[in-house]
C-alpha cells in the first residue's frame, strides 16, 4: 500500500482552533475550490522515518520549516486507497509567505507539451466549520480527532 505523511498545522485563535490547508496547483484544481483541500503531504521515500517524511513535505509544499511538539493522529485512507500517516503541531505562519515546489506534466492533454506547474498554488487559515467543507472529505477525520484531543486538553 502506497504511504503519504503530512502535517495538519494548527494555531488557536479565540475559543476555537485554526486549521492551516493547502490548495493543489496545477491546471487540474485551478478552477476547483470546496472539497481539494489537503494537509500538506506527501509519499515517502524508501527507508524514511514518516515523521520525517511529514517534516519535509510539509517544507517542499509550503515553504516554511515546522517544528514543535508532533501529535500523531489516526492514519486514514484515500479513496485512491493511499494511506495517510499525519501528525498535527501547534504553529503559526502566513500564507501569504507560500512557496511551493514545482512539477512538470503534459498539458494540454495529447499536446506533447510539458509544462511546469506549483504543487501548491495557496494556503490559508480555515475554522473546523469552513475546513470540513474545504478539505477532501476522506481527511475530515484528521480534523475531529485533532478538535477532541484539543477540547480534552482544555477541560
Amino acid at each position: 500500500m502506497r504511504q503519504s505523511a503530512g502535517i495538519l498545522l494548527y494555531r488557536k485563535t479565540g475559543t476555537e482552533p485554526e486549521f492551516f490547508l493547502i490548495h493543489p496547483g496545477g491546471p487540474i484544481f485551478a478552477k476547483k475550490d470546496l472539497g481539494v483541500w489537503s494537509v500538506p503531504k506527501g509519499e515517502l521515500d524508501e527507508n524514511e522515518e514518516p515523521l520525517h517524511a511529514a517534516i519535509r513535505e510539509f517544507e517542499e509544499e509550503v515553504g516554511t520549516r515546522i517544528d514543535g511538539d508532533f501529535i500523531e493522529l489516526q492514519p486514514i485512507i484515500q479513496k485512491g486507497g493511499k494511506k495517510v500517516l499525519c501528525w498535527a503541531v501547534e504553529g503559526d505562519l502566513d500564507p501569504a509567505t507560500l512557496h511551493s515546489n514545482t512539477f512538470e506534466m503534459q498539458w494540454p492533454p495529447k499536446s506533447g507539451k510539458i509544462q511546469s506547474f506549483v504543487e501548491v498554488d495557496r494556503g490559508d487559515w480555515f475554522t473546523y466549520e469552513n475546513a470540513i467543507l474545504a478539505i477532501k472529505d476522506r481527511q475530515i477525520p484528521l480534523l475531529d480527532e485533532l478538535v477532541s484531543i484539543l477540547t480534552k486538553r482544555v477541560n
